[in-house]
């Protein structure tokens, strides 16, 4: 188990390092954001200083709607890369998940990897686990232990499908999986939050996941990072060579899942995240109705770098957001998502 345990920790370092080397992002796919545009008001009647960027993501409050994606964690690279997001996390008064924590169920020295809270104690934090795991033995414990391990606020359950079909070894036992989030979310003292990978959410999916008592929904929709063109590459394949695919292309555009699933969340909140990577695209996203943005592959190298770096890149980002929300007259997150000045390009 151990070995395993290890083998894994290995793909994920290479994982991080291909995203660091190769241009890993969509080619044939946008987000869909490009066919929106804020309306810029030459009255926006508020004031620079009076524009609020908080939000409450179940029921902690953020002084941005800024989520940083999970991306890593363990040892090594993924350490370090998660300790700086942490802290840049906690000085910007964001939220932030950290990587699958699988591994460090099985081997509890990979542990170490994934706690931030002495960096971060006041941030929103999210555990993480592949929602197929219910389907392969794991249950309400291993939840709460990957809670309890960094403690969380809240798990994240990931959907990756198609990401398990390419990995070798890779878990494809999906069937009976709603039934099985739907009791562990029944069950669980902390809120679930259901994620895509990168392919994005349905209607019908949002729409299930959302009866199924999940606390939030995480589109993650097509045209940012493609874990399709990683994975290929981290079997050998070149860029060109996995580009040539019809599964390149794959997945439901950011802009299109957001809005399905808007449609029929209700009350819950919906992330928009795939390839958000400007202050502009977020309040694009914003006014379609998510609650927050989650940033991840813009956010990797400096990570690398160092606290600093993270913060610099997210200071401007948010920048661009309060920028926009001036430019369209928006003074708070709450009139933001609920603007008449968003058009669709013809």
């Amino acid at each position: 188990m151990v070995d395993k345990a290890t083998e894994h920790e290995r793909r994920k370092d290479a994982q991080l390092r291909i995203c660091l080397d190769n241009d890993v992002q969509s080619r044939d796919i946008t987000t869909g954001l490009e066919r929106y545009r804020l309306v810029h008001q030459a009255l926006p009647e508020i004031d620079w200083e009076e524009i609020d960027l908080s939000v409450s993501l179940l029921g902690k409050r953020l002084r941005a709607p800024v989520l940083i994606s999970p991306m890593t964690g363990g040892c090594g690279l993924g350490a370090r890369v998660n300790r700086h997001l942490a802290e840049a996390a906690q000085r910007l008064g964001l939220a932030m998940g950290v990587g699958s924590q699988r591994t460090a169920l099985v081997d509890r020295s990979l542990e170490s990897g994934y706690r931030v809270r002495d960096l971060a104690p006041d941030i929103f934090l999210m555990g993480n686990l592949g929602a197929v795991q219910l389907n392969a033995g794991f249950g309400l414990e291993e939840c709460c232990r990957a809670v309890e391990m960094i403690a969380a606020d809240a798990l994240c359950l990931h959907l990756n499908a198609l990401q398990e079909l390419q990995q070798g070894g890779g878990d494809l036992r999906f069937h009976g999986l709603l039934q099985r989030i739907a009791e562990v979310c029944r069950r669980l003292p902390f809120p679930v939050v259901a994620k895509e990978v990168g392919w994005g959410m349905s209607e019908g999916a949002a729409r299930a996941l959302a009866s199924s008592g999940v606390g939030a929904i995480d589109v993650s929709g097509a045209g940012g990072t493609s874990w399709y063109l990683v994975e290929q590459i981290s079997r050998g394949a070149t860029r060109d060579d996995a580009l040539r695919s019809p599964f390149a292309s794959w997945g439901i555009p950011t802009a299109e899942s957001l809005l399905q699933a808007v449609g029929v969340a209700g009350d819950l909140p919906v992330i928009a995240s795939g390839g958000i990577r400007n202050g502009v695209d977020a309040a694009k996203a914003l006014a379609m109705g998510a609650t927050l943005v989650g940033v991840a592959l813009p956010l990797l190298r400096p990570a690398t770098e160092g606290v600093e770096a993270v913060v610099a890149w997210l200071e401007h980002f948010i920048l661009e957001l309060r920028t926009a929300m001036f430019g369209i007259g928006a003074a708070d997150i709450p009139t933001l998502r609920q603007t008449r000045q968003l058009a669709r390009v013809k």
